[in-house]
């Protein structure tokens, strides 16, 4: 008898009704978050603004998980490798479409491996920032000087929305800065403040404490119009680059493929939710960021658009695929 009804309840585990109950009843245990970066970036300070206001409405903790390396491609394999039930999710950059572009051999299919559940925000631009000590206020006196000695620029990796805007500065200006790559913003952030390198594109959100106390500078703006919470610095186009100016692309949640949409509308329900709290608002414009939120069929339509563009991008700053 006993165990007739082990067997009866295996089948109920694997049925459809099961799914059902289980999709109604998500989440039921906290929810593990992978963020294929290293702490102290920008797109891993968002990602805690987002899962705190999403915990009340979700009723579970969202735990963070940092798995960075290669330009979020070990964390991206993590999370394509996943259960699609919902308790293992990404918060990532646009590296993940920028990937395709500079790597053969990836571990997983970026179009096919994902669902794309939302893409709450795009960055209007970063900062071309300088050390303090440096002798330069200005793009044109930056460019000089780059042309009279050897100077270095770091990003968070090679094919990193951060490396791309600098070696398309360095293609506008004419100048060939030498690229010292790190496994992360916070690491860049680190390396830029100890002199290890002249220069870096960073993202303002991560700057903003060093700007004010005066031990990084920034120079000009990589977006199309100046940054709100910065007004004295002027875009790149402004300060000698006439025409130049690349955002750094949205940042988004996923899930792995095959998630049922129950459990993708939940997720998405709680990070528009995220995004009504006004400090949440407030914290993201200081930063540079506009308010997307497409739905997850529009974001899910554009997603492969999105491969294009940045291919195009990669293709335009010279970067040959490993």
């Amino acid at each position: 008898m006993n165990n007739l009804r082990y067997l009866a309840l295996a089948c109920f585990a694997l049925s459809p009704v099961a799914d059902t109950f289980a999709q109604a009843n998500f989440p039921d245990r906290p929810i593990r978050l992978i963020m294929p970066f290293p702490p102290g970036g920008a797109t891993d300070a968002n990602a805690r603004v987002f899962a705190r206001e999403m915990e009340p409405v979700l009723g579970q903790p969202i735990v963070i998980d940092n798995r960075g390396g290669a330009n979020a491609v070990i964390g991206s394999d993590i999370v394509a490798k996943a259960a699609p039930n919902g308790y293992t999710l990404m918060y990532v950059s646009a590296a993940l479409v920028i990937n395709p572009a500079l790597r053969k051999n990836l571990p997983y299919d970026t179009e096919r491996d994902f669902t794309p559940i939302t893409n709450p925000i795009v960055g209007q631009g970063s900062m071309l920032t300088v050390h303090s000590s440096l002798p330069v206020r200005t793009v044109p006196e930056f460019i000089a000087l780059a042309k009279r000695q050897k100077l270095t620029f770091a990003s968070p990796g090679v094919g990193n929305v951060l490396h791309l805007i600098a070696e398309g500065f360095n293609a506008r200006a004419g100048i060939k800065l030498t690229h010292v790559p790190y496994k992360g913003a916070g690491p860049v952030i680190t390396a830029l403040l100890g002199g290890e390198v002249h220069m870096a594109v960073v993202p303002p959100i991560v700057g903003m404490p060093h700007f004010k106390s005066e031990k990084l500078r920034p120079i000009a703006y990589s977006g199309t119009k100046r940054l709100a919470a910065l007004p004295d610095v002027p875009t790149a186009a402004e300060g000698g680059l006439p025409g130049f100016a690349i955002d750094t692309g949205w940042q988004a949640w996923f899930a792995p493929a095959k998630t049922p949409d129950a459990i993708v509308q939940r997720i998405y329900g709680a990070i528009k939710k995220s995004l009504e709290v006004p400090k949440v608002r407030d914290y993201l414009a200081g930063g540079g960021y506009d308010i997307v939120a497409d739905p997850p069929a529009v974001f899910q339509k554009n997603f492969p658009n999105d491969i294009k563009r940045w291919a195009e991008i990669v293709k335009i700053a010279g970067i040959m695929p490993e």
